[in-house]
C-alpha cells in the first residue's frame, strides 16, 4: 500500500520539505485548457478534490485507467459521486482563493472519460471470466479506450509469454469494439512493436502513454500513426532525450498526461500527482516546442487539446450504440 500524502483541500501545489513541512509553489499559467490523458483517480486519496483542483487550473479533460485485474469496476459506480463532490469543492476553492493559486477564469470540473484494460502486471491473472466481465463494461458509453495495456518487461509480474498473449487478446478486443488502446511498454518496445503489427495496429488509434525514451525509439511509433503521450518525466532533470523525442513528435500526434498518482513532475517532484499537475508538463511541453511567444503558446495548447478530444472524447462506438439499442428492444 502506497504512504499517500496529506489532502489539502484548496487550488495551491506544494513542495515537500523536511520535518514534514510543506512549501507552496507557483503554477504556470496557460493560454488554453489541457487534458490529462492517463490518470489512476482510483488511487488517489481524494478522487473529487483532485479533480476540482484540476478544474481550478484549466485541466478540462480527464482519461481515468481501470484495471479490473486490479481495482475490480468500482470506479464506474463511484465517478458520478466524485463529479457531484468535485463541483462542490471547486466552488469552495474559488470562495476561498485569495489570488496565490493562480485559479484560471470560469473553473469547471473536468469531463471525465474511461480506458479499461489489464495491465501486464496483472496478465496472470486473466481468465476467460474476466475477459467477458472488460468485454462488457467496455459497452459502457464513458470508455473511450482498452487501456493501459502492453509489455512489462522490468519488473515481470506475470510471465512474458502470458503478457504477450494478454496484449494479443485485448488488441482484438478493441478492433471489436471500435476503441482506442493505449500502451504501457516498459523495457519491451520492440516485442511490443512487433506485436502490434503482426495484429494491426488498430484503426480507432493507439496511444503510447508515459514517452520516456529517446528521439530513435520514438520515430517508428511516429511512423505507425501513433499518438505520443508525456508526462512527468519531460521536466525531470536529467531527461533531455525525453525532451529532444518531444520536439521532434509531429504537433497532431502530440498528448500530455500525469499517470497520477505517479510521475509527479518538476518542481513538485516526489509529492502524490494529480491530473492538475498537467499544467507543469505542457509549460515544458511548450518550452521544449519553441512557443515561446503568448500566441504561439496558444495555438500549441489548442492543438494538444484537440488531440486529446480527437483520440478520447470520441462518440459512442457502433458496437457501443448496440448495447443501448439491444436493451430499448428488450
Amino acid at each position: 500500500m502506497r504512504e499517500q500524502d496529506p489532502v489539502f483541500y484548496d487550488a495551491l501545489f506544494r513542495q515537500k520539505r523536511k520535518g514534514g513541512k510543506w512549501r507552496v509553489m507557483p503554477s504556470p499559467v496557460l493560454e488554453g485548457p489541457v487534458a490529462d490523458t492517463h490518470a489512476h483517480l482510483q488511487m488517489l486519496a481524494d478522487p473529487a478534490c483532485e479533480l476540482a483542483r484540476a478544474g481550478a487550473h484549466g485541466v478540462a479533460f480527464v482519461e481515468t485507467i481501470v484495471d479490473p485485474a486490479e481495482d475490480g469496476f468500482a470506479t464506474f459506480d463511484d465517478l458520478p459521486l466524485w463529479l457531484m463532490e468535485a463541483a462542490r469543492d471547486l466552488k469552495v476553492m474559488e470562495e476561498e482563493d485569495d489570488g496565490a493559486a493562480g485559479i484560471v477564469a470560469a473553473p469547471a470540473v473536468p469531463h471525465v472519460r474511461i480506458a479499461a484494460g489489464v495491465h501486464p502486471h496483472n496478465a496472470k491473472d486473466w481468465t476467460p471470466e474476466l475477459k467477458a466481465a472488460l468485454r462488457e463494461r467496455l459497452r459502457d458509453r464513458r470508455v473511450s479506450a482498452v487501456g493501459e495495456i502492453g509489455l512489462d518487461y522490468h519488473y515481470d509480474l506475470s510471465p512474458r509469454d502470458v503478457q504477450q498473449e494478454v496484449f494479443r487478446a485485448q488488441i482484438r478486443l478493441a478492433k471489436e469494439a471500435g476503441l482506442p488502446i493505449a500502451l504501457h511498454m516498459r523495457e519491451a518496445h520492440d516485442d511490443g512493436f512487433a506485436i502490434l503489427k503482426e495484429e494491426g495496429f488498430p484503426e480507432a488509434g493507439t496511444l503510447l502513454h508515459c514517452f520516456n525514451l529517446d528521439a530513435a525509439e520514438v520515430a517508428r511509433w511516429v511512423e505507425a500513426s501513433c499518438y505520443i503521450a508525456f508526462g512527468g518525466p519531460l521536466t525531470f532533470k536529467k531527461a533531455d532525450e525525453v525532451r529532444e523525442a518531444a520536439a521532434l513528435v509531429p504537433a497532431d500526434r502530440l498528448l500530455t498526461e500525469t499517470d497520477s498518482p505517479y510521475m509527479t513532475p518538476e518542481p513538485v517532484r516526489g509529492t502524490d500527482c494529480g491530473p492538475a499537475h498537467t499544467i507543469y508538463t505542457a509549460d515544458v511541453l511548450c518550452e521544449v516546442r519553441g512557443a515561446d511567444t503568448l500566441e504561439a503558446r496558444a495555438v500549441l495548447l489548442a492543438q494538444l487539446y484537440e488531440n486529446a478530444q480527437r483520440l478520447l472524447n470520441r462518440k459512442p462506438t457502433c458496437w457501443q450504440r448496440e448495447r443501448g439499442l439491444i436493451e430499448r428492444l428488450g
